[in-house]
This record gives C-alpha cells, sequence and structure tokens, in this order.
C-alpha cells in the first residue's frame, strides 16, 4: 500500500475516534447532526427516486405512486432541513418507540419459537420484554434516550475508527511479512 494511503488512513482513524469522542461529550450537537443527516438523506433520497421515476415512467407501472412517494420525501427531507431542533427533539422518542415496537413483535415472535420446538425461545422472550421496557423507559425519560443515543452514535463511531487504525497495523504487519518471503526467496521489490 503506498505510504501516502496509510497515512490517510491512519488520519481517518484518529479523527474518527476523536469525532466519536466529541459525540458522547456533546450529545445536544450529536442529535443536531444526525437531524440534518437524516434531513439532507431523505432529501437526496427524494430527488434519486423522483429522477428515476422520469426516466422508467414509460416501461415500468405505477410510475405516479412512486412520483408521489418521491415528492412527499423531497417535502419531508426540506422539512427535516428547516426545522432542525425539533427533529433532533423528535429523534430520542421515535428512537424510543422504535424499540418499543420491535421488542413487542420479537416477544410475540417468540411464541413461533416455541410452536416449532426452538429450545432458546424464552430467551428470545425475555429479550423482547427488555426490549420493551427499555423502550417504555425510554419513552418516559427521553433525555436520557437522547443522551443514550449520542453515546451509541459515539460509540460507533471510535469503533470505525480503532478499525482503521487497526486495519493500518494488519497492512504494515502483511507487509513486512510478504517483505520478508520476497527477500526468502530472492525476489527483488520494484
Amino acid at each position: 500500500m503506498r505510504k501516502s494511503s496509510k497515512i490517510w488512513l491512519a488520519i481517518a482513524g484518529v479523527l474518527l475516534v476523536a469525532l466519536g469522542v466529541v459525540c458522547i461529550c456533546r450529545p445536544a450537537a450529536t442529535l443536531f447532526t444526525t437531524a440534518w443527516l437524516i434531513g439532507l438523506f431523505t432529501l437526496v433520497a427524494g430527488i434519486s427516486k423522483l429522477m428515476f421515476t422520469f426516466r422508467t415512467q414509460a416501461f415500468l407501472p405505477n410510475s405516479g405512486t412512486r412520483a408521489l412517494s418521491a415528492i412527499l420525501e423531497i417535502f419531508v427531507g426540506i422539512i427535516f432541513l428547516g426545522n432542525n431542533i425539533f427533529v433532533a427533539f423528535s429523534l430520542p422518542v421515535i428512537f424510543a418507540m422504535w424499540v418499543l415496537i420491535e421488542s413487542v413483535i420479537i416477544a410475540v415472535n417468540s411464541i413461533d419459537y416455541k410452536r416449532v420446538g426452538f429450545p432458546g425461545w424464552f430467551v428470545i422472550l425475555l429479550l423482547g420484554i427488555c426490549g420493551i421496557a427499555l423502550g417504555v423507559l425510554g419513552l418516559k425519560n427521553p433525555d436520557i434516550t437522547a443522551a443514550t443515543l449520542s453515546t451509541l452514535i459515539g460509540l460507533g463511531v471510535i469503533a470505525m475508527g480503532a478499525a482503521y487504525l487497526f486495519a493500518l497495523f494488519g497492512i504494515n504487519k502483511f507487509e513486512k511479512r510478504v517483505d520478508g518471503f520476497r527477500r526468502n526467496i530472492g525476489i527483488d521489490e520494484q
């Protein structure tokens, strides 16, 4: 790997770790940035879908519903970008509702696992019940949910940065091994 590529990989890894720490230390800024990114991605997705709809309307059915969906996505993206504060404060509640709904589904699905004879069905049921409790707790205390969400985002970004740095370490180790192999068999580097 080129030395400049290794330098950029190291810089990216260090910056991601630093960004993750900032996300954990500044939960409000993390939520505002996340809300802005959701708005931007929704807007871009809507525009892309609308362009795809216009290009394929001649040979794909239901172009009208796809166009309506795309226009709604564009509208939601613009609202998210224009009302960043509302979206940022809504994210913890939306996240808690998602955890609650998914956990109810998991708990209900555990009964199906029991019916087919899966011996660990009760673990799935217990995890679903724990998720339900956490979802309800998150809805009752959105401030705690916001801090938790920011911490999870921060930890995820730190993990990506650490992965880059470990990858760089692995690449260096691999290159040393290849160089040693080349010397042992008498291949000169070019």
